[in-house]
């Protein structure tokens, strides 16, 4: 049902490229941008109840963010494409909350937040605001479209106040999304064209523009990057590219976690890094930790 709902989409969008193209290129954007929420279960909300759950508005979107603690060191954790705060409830019941005062949001259309749009911009804007209000960040820790809309943040604004920066299996370049949105609506060059071209209008910058290794180069903090040699949605070469462009950075590759990581060795040595009284800046690649 799900192909033949997409079928039917991609056939839409390029009929309606050839009647009205700026009504395909927006359409296009918006279901290129759609995340779809996945259904929260009951154990998601009891998770979320331990928190001091509180809201805030960007672009007109309600926001939901999530804190727990009341140390003195704040630390902000970022999920990527298609998740919620749900995915860090491991980390945050690490780490003691005499020490650290843990922050965590739904990014737009994800969770609890509202909206059904996001992109990398998208999600740097929010990312930026929070940061800006809740002050000194000791440390950030993103995964996948998190972790790339963090880099983002720091490429636009360096001075963000953040001491360190732990990245988990982040994307390469924007532009890879597109040749797999356009090859599962089977989208015609034209179409795709009209959708990049308004992405580009939207957003003041092509999407061949947003790589993780360009954004990591102005990145000035000690950080760690940790990524699956199997990684089949964000290749493991990309977190290669990313630690030679940051010096500062040590790269962790793991074998048969997948993208999402799913172990105690990894958070472990997240919060080992994160507790770090002063984490060394190499640029090395060490494996692997499952």
């Amino acid at each position: 049902m799900k192909k033949v709902i997409t079928s039917l989409a991609g056939t839409y969008l390029n009929a309606l490229s050839h009647v009205s193209p700026g009504l395909a290129a927006s359409t296009g954007l918006k279901l290129f941008c759609r995340p779809f929420r996945a259904k929260m279960k009951d154990y998601h909300h009891q998770f979320f109840n331990t928190a001091d759950r509180f809201s805030f508005e960007y672009d007109g979107i309600e926001i939901q963010g999530y804190r727990w603690g009341e140390g003195e060191k704040k630390i902000l954790f970022l999920h990527g494409w298609q998740s919620h705060t749900f995915r860090w409830r491991n980390y945050i019941e690490a780490l003691p909350k005499d020490q650290y005062t843990i922050y965590s949001i739904d990014a737009p259309g994800h969770g609890l937040s509202a909206g059904s749009f996001l992109t990398v911009p998208y999600y740097s804007g929010v990312i930026r605001q929070l940061i800006e209000t809740i002050g000194h960040v000791h440390a950030v820790v993103g995964h996948s479209l998190g972790s790339f809309s963090m880099l983002h943040a720091l490429y636009e604004q360096p001075a963000l106040p953040v001491n360190r920066l732990i990245l988990t299996a982040p994307p390469g370049e924007a532009s890879d999304f597109v040749a797999v949105y356009q090859g599962m609506l089977q989208l015609s060059e034209k179409t795709m064209t009209l959708i990049l071209k308004h992405f580009e209008e939207k957003f003041g910058k092509p999407i061949s523009w947003f790589s993780t290794s360009k954004f990591a180069h102005a990145v000035s903090l000690p950080g760690l990057i940790i990524h699956d040699e199997e990684d089949e949605e964000a290749p493991f070469h990309y977190s290669k590219k990313i630690n030679e462009q940051w010096p500062q950075s040590r790269l962790i590759a793991t074998k048969g976690l997948g993208h999402n990581l799913k172990s105690k060795n990894v958070i472990d040595e997240i919060v080992k890094f994160i507790n770090a009284e002063n984490p060394i800046p190499v640029m090395e690649i060490s494996g692997d930790v499952r």
